[in-house]
This record gives structure tokens, sequence and C-alpha cells, in this order.
């Protein structure tokens, strides 16, 4: 294992010296020029720092707490864990996860406690689907970002997807497709981005001149009565455009039009969310999508953490390219994340 000692006597340096570089506390204390000369010297023998020695002189373990309301068992949202490792080994750090059932607050202590107790530095507390949540009160003095969720309070950093513009945008698509009248699929849950995307569709009809009709909104739930409910919409509306609360629902769609002897991509226009990779390989023709950032999500909130830990902010020309371009570590929160809407087959322009 490469020494600091041996770097110094490489670079011709004190060992102090080599100590203020690799620590990045060099700026203003050590000529520019011989930085640079360490910094060469330590990459071409090939030096690691060691966490434990790091830890014990800063009082900090580079650990990350990510308690998990049951995302590691989802396999799409499963991706917010992704980004979030993959931000904390770009930026030095090894992260712990816990996954809770969203249940039992006592089940939810313990867990942090049990993080706690490995000496995290600070902690990603996450959520299934976007919602209002409240911060445990077990985590309320320590650094800590919410994860595809707002805190009721405002009081805390958290990200979420723009739920607004998924509406707006879907709908602007099929507008600027041609689509006359055009039907949104919704949740019949009471979830958060069923209304804020109620609100964006809304927003995309009005801002093109056209005139909100209630009786082409169906929230639906599963399986046969969420079918009928949306063949009963067929029936009665017309409509030559859909944008679905997810791809679960736009099955529905696909479904209906199918009965009806309708082709989706010729006759009407469909849109969903969520590039599930069960609906988005399976249903043909392919299903146009907007992607929920859960990547970029997960990366967000590790990078920000990261800088509320260290005083410092993570360089922005570091971070890597995605999907949906990565807000600034300095955005009010709560900040929402614009989704990427991925065009395929299932919208056609009526001209073309």
């Amino acid at each position: 294992m490469t020494t600091m000692k041996q770097i110094a006597e490489m670079a011709g340096v004190s060992v102090s010296t080599v100590s203020l570089v690799i620590n990045k506390r060099d700026k203003g204390r050590v000529n520019p020029g011989l930085a640079r000369r360490v910094r060469k010297t330590a990459d071409a023998l090939g030096y690691h720092p060691n966490p434990l020695a790091r830890s014990l002189r800063t009082s900090r373990t580079r650990i990350l707490g990510f308690i998990s309301e049951e995302i590691a068992t989802t396999p799409y949202a499963g991706n917010i864990i992704r980004g979030a490792q993959d931000a904390a080994s770009a930026t030095g750090y090894m992260m712990l996860t816990v996954n809770t059932d969203g249940t039992s607050k006592k089940d939810e202590e313990q867990e942090v406690a049990t993080l706690k107790r490995y000496g995290v530095d600070g902690f990603l507390y996450a959520k299934m689907y976007n919602r209002l949540a409240q911060v445990p009160d077990c985590l309320q003095d320590q650094p800590l970002v919410l994860v595809d969720a707002t805190d009721e309070s405002g009081s805390v950093p958290s990200i979420s997807p723009d739920e607004f513009h998924i509406g707006y945008d879907a709908t602007r698509h099929l507008i600027e497709a041609g689509c006359e009248r055009i039907a949104y699929i919704g949740a019949a849950e009471t979830l958060l981005a069923q209304g804020i995307r109620l609100q964006g569709y809304r927003a995309a009809l009005e801002e093109s001149g056209r005139t909100f009709v209630q009786d082409l909104v169906a929230n639906v739930g599963f399986n046969q009565p969420a079918l009928d409910q949306v063949g009963a919409l067929f029936d009665s509306q017309h409509p030559d455009g859909f944008f679905c609360f997810n791809d679960a629902r736009a099955w529905h769609v696909y479904e209906a039009a199918a009965r009806r002897g309708l082709t989706v991509g010729r006759d009407i226009s469909v849109v969903g969310v969520d590039n599930h990779r069960l609906v988005a390989e399976t249903i043909s023709p392919r299903l146009t999508t907007i992607e929920l950032p859960h990547y970029e999500i997960g990366y967000w909130s590790v990078c920000k953490l990261v800088s509320m830990i260290t005083g410092e902010p993570v360089p922005e020309d570091r971070l890597p390219d995605t999907i949906a371009p990565l807000p600034s570590m300095d955005a009010p929160w709560p900040v929402r994340i614009r989704c990427t809407l991925l065009s395929k087959d299932s919208v056609v322009p009526h001209n073309s």
C-alpha cells in the first residue's frame, strides 16, 4: 500500500504538504503547481486514501444510510437505489440500505437506530411513490434528504418528479400530433400525482384554446372494471388521443381499441407514464411514454446530502449525463425534476 511518505519522497515535498493536497485542504496553502505534482505522483503510485484513518481524523465515516419504503423490492423504482449507489461511489461514500414496509413506526425507528450505530454521516429517506411525508422524529437532527416525496413542513430538502409537467407534456405531445378529443385515463386511488397530472392535462388543453371536458376523464382501478370504464369512454366520447396515468392503464386503452377494431398509432394515439419494461417491451405498437426519473432522483439526492455533510457543493461539471437533466444542487426545495418523453410508435401525427 502506497503511503504519504512515499509520495512525499518521490515528489520532493514534505509529508504535511502531501497531506494537505490529498485531503483537499491545499487551496491558498500550497503552490498550485506543486499541488498538481503531488496529485500526479499519487496517481502514478496508485495511492488510495485509508477510509478508516480518514474517519478517525474527521469524525466522519463516509457512510450514508438509505431508508427505503419497499423501493428495494420494486423493480423499476429500484433505479433510485442504483442512482444513489452510483453517486455515493463517485463521491467517495459507501451506502447502507434498509427496507421498511412503511406501516410500523417502531420497526422504522429500529432500522434508523441500527444505521446510527454504524455512525452514518447522513440519511436518505425514500418513499415508494411521490407523496407528502412526515420526517420521523428520530431523523430530525440528522443531515437528511427526502427522496421521491415532499416534506410536509417544507424544512427538509426533497426531490420528486415534476408531476404537473408529466400531464402537460403528454397532453401537448398529443395536441401537436393533431388529436382533437384527448382523454385522461387517471387513477382511482387518492394519489398526489393523480391530481397534479390532471392539472397539467387541463393547462395544456386550455393553453391551446380547448375546453376541459369532464366526461373525457376516467379515473380507473384495475382488471375488468377498469377495462369496462375505458370501453364506456370509447363508446360515449370517441376520443382520438389518450393520456394515461401510467403504462399499466395504457394497456386498457390498447385492449379496448382492439375490441372495437381500432389500431393504436393509426386510429388513436396513446401516451403512458413510467417506461415500465414489462409493458414497454411487450405491447405493440411500442408505447410512447414519459420515463420517471428514478435514477436521477437517487443520484441527485446523494449529491445533495454529501454537499450538506461536507459544506461544499459537488462540482456540477462532474455530474453524469442522464436522460432527465439533473437539477442544480442549489435549487430551492422541494425540487421537481422534469421528466423525459420517449416518443415511440403509439402516437402518429394525423397529417402523416
